[in-house]
């Protein structure tokens, strides 16, 4: 099977690794050298799904305590000052911009069925992150990257001590099923002016780039952005090739959106996974993507997922057959499971101290790679674009 399928081969070893490091992490400061064999033990005997589970549970347990902590810091109603009003309209926490996709879809005029913005306590981005790192241990930074390539850019640092295992931070964004791949912007060409997209392995494509650096308040966040058009120049292309290009790229109209967006804490200091660089020749990446399905039915915690769902996901199920993918009907599942996002987070597999966040970016060797990248392991790279 595993000679058939090398992607599904990639795919268990992934899951066998966060396995070890989420459950090791799990046992906290009481965690002993044996309980580490008993661990390897465990996951020797499991089957991928019941290890798929068990790294849900790990990975959710640590979310939910990381979710209390910023609830304690940002909520009013925690503090011993006077109860502010529960909350307030989003107009009266200052101006917000309509996007132009709000005015496409006839949501030009405040909605009476608009979210609203609860108030929170008046802390800067900085601020925050100061306030998680004195109750976490660490948090995520954005500073020049130290990788000696001027496409390095920003790079995403740790500040303080983290545990292997460890969630280190979200990719937050917009997340697209294959039922919705033509709404990406820029598709089919959608990497040609976007860096910040990254694919799950059950085919959900996250795209970072309307994020950004995210924002000094919690809003009412749509997703909404404009990308640049950046053109290839290359004479590999040629005239005819971006001319078509250019006719190619806008994507289908966003009439299929489904939501006006959600009430998120754009000042989430977790929420830089998208600045993780690959690491450069003769270093060995320090994190590893590991997929979060978020039930949103944990209405408290959902403020601080950074992420939005692209259409009704609840309406298409999408099968893959080899690199294309085919539309089945209905996903309404058999086993009344709750609805989720499917998210990704940076899991530590290994203890970092005041360091450089480096990600195995995989990139497919199917394509022309830049110059800037070196595999960290070819046959990992092989097998899972397989």
């Amino acid at each position: 099977m595993f000679a058939r399928d090398p992607r599904h081969l990639q795919f268990e070893a992934d899951i066998n690794r966060l396995f070890l490091y989420t459950s090791y992490n799990r046992l906290g400061n009481s965690a002993e050298e044996n309980d580490a064999d008993e661990i390897i033990e465990m996951a020797n005997k499991a089957s991928v799904k019941d290890q798929q589970k068990q790294v849900q549970e790990n990975i959710h347990f640590q979310i939910k305590n990381m979710c209390k902590i910023m609830d304690e810091i940002l909520r009013v109603d925690n503090k011993n000052i006077p109860d502010p009003p529960s909350s307030i309209p989003c107009s009266q926490n200052g101006p917000r911009r309509r996007s132009g996709l709000s005015f496409a879809i006839g949501k030009g005029t405040p909605s009476a069925n608009e979210p609203v913005v609860p108030t929170t306590q008046p802390l800067t981005c900085s601020e925050l992150s100061q306030c998680l790192m004195d109750r976490l241990g660490y948090a995520p930074d954005i500073k020049p990257s130290q990788i000696p390539h001027e496409e390095a850019g920003q790079g995403l640092f740790l500040n303080g001590e983290a545990d292997v295992g460890a969630i280190i931070a979200f990719y937050p964004g917009m997340i697209y099923s294959p039922a919705y791949y033509r709404y990406i912007p820029g598709y089919p060409r959608v990497d040609a002016s976007n860096s910040y997209l990254i694919t799950r392995y059950d085919g959900n494509v996250i795209n970072a780039q309307p994020w950004g650096t995210g924002g000094e308040t919690r809003e009412l966040w749509d997703g909404f952005y404009h990308p640049q058009y950046n053109p290839d120049t290359s004479e590999e292309t040629g005239r005819g090739s971006d001319r078509m290009w250019r006719m190619l790229s806008k994507p289908l109209e966003a009439s299929n959106r489904g939501t006006i967006g959600e009430v998120l804490e754009r000042r989430n200091p977790l929420a830089f996974g998208h600045f993780a660089n690959h690491p450069p020749k003769g270093i060995a990446p320090n994190v590893m993507v590991c997929p979060y399905d978020f039930p949103l039915t944990e209405k408290d915690m959902r403020v601080y997922i950074p992420n939005l769902i692209y259409g009704d996901e609840e309406s298409i199920t999408m099968r893959r057959f080899g690199t294309f993918w085919f539309r089945l009907g209905s996903s309404v599942d058999p086993d009344g499971d709750s609805p989720v996002l499917k998210t990704l987070v940076l899991v530590a597999t290994r203890a970092l101290c005041n360091e450089e966040v480096f990600l195995n970016y995989r990139l497919s060797n199917q394509k022309r790679r830049p110059a800037w990248y070196t595999p960290v392991d070819e046959e990992e790279d092989k097998r899972r674009w397989s």
